[in-house]
């Protein structure tokens, strides 16, 4: 046993019953040793977690600083969004202020010279990154919370929804769930990339502005 096996079987633990069964108890019983034992590999629960979200953010696709910032920055949200599908929990924990591993670092700094490569200055850097990371931690959050996964779910739960629902009081929630949500094909999911890509155009605006944003 290492520290590596300790971090990737509670990153396995928590994907599959939640970072609420993420015990030391527990994860020995997963690793086949007493509780005790693992503090040799890990100072605490909070190094613990810490360690996990490392491993987290060394999934991201990092950006590659021989594309253009826009498209660089857009697939790895996108892989950073996916990450977290795969880690709802994560949504929860994100990467720690006071003691961040390697992955996060080398993952915060690519990101940090991939809009400061892109012509962005160190105040607007600041402004873009926390946007990005904001609306992207917000849109898993959001999914995670659906009551649904699939698209026939997601339909069979507006058709209950609209049903119900006095169209003469809330006219415009009606119109979207009968005009939108309930055409074929429909998926929450989709809506990701049309964000993303406005949140993208408006950085671009940002950067070639002037303006000083307090």
């Amino acid at each position: 046993m290492n520290r590596e096996r300790v971090i990737a079987t509670a990153v396995r633990l928590a994907d599959t019953e939640g970072l609420e069964a993420l015990t030391m108890r527990r994860l020995g019983e997963d690793l086949n040793v007493k509780a005790m034992s693992i503090y040799n590999h890990v100072a605490n629960k909070d190094d613990l977690i810490n360690a996990m979200a490392d491993a987290i953010f060394s999934e991201i696709e990092l950006p590659s600083h021989s594309d253009e910032w826009k498209p660089a920055i857009r697939k790895r949200s996108i892989s950073f969004r996916d990450v977290l599908a795969r880690h709802a929990w994560a949504t929860t924990v994100r990467d720690s202020g006071t003691n961040p591993g390697p992955g996060t670092l080398r993952h915060h700094d690519r990101v940090i010279g991939t809009f400061r490569n892109g012509g962005f200055s160190i105040e607007k850097t600041a402004h873009a990154f926390s946007a990005v990371d904001s609306y992207i931690y917000g849109f898993a959050m959001q999914e995670k919370s659906l009551p649904f996964t699939t698209q026939e779910e997601t339909a069979a739960m507006a058709a209950v929804m609209l049903a119900q629902l006095p169209t003469s009081e809330y006219p415009y929630l009606a119109e979207l769930t009968a005009d939108h949500v309930l055409k074929p094909g429909y998926s929450y999911g989709d809506e990701f990339l049309v964000g993303l890509d406005l949140m993208l155009d408006g950085l671009e605006t940002m950067r070639d502005t002037d303006q000083a944003f307090e």
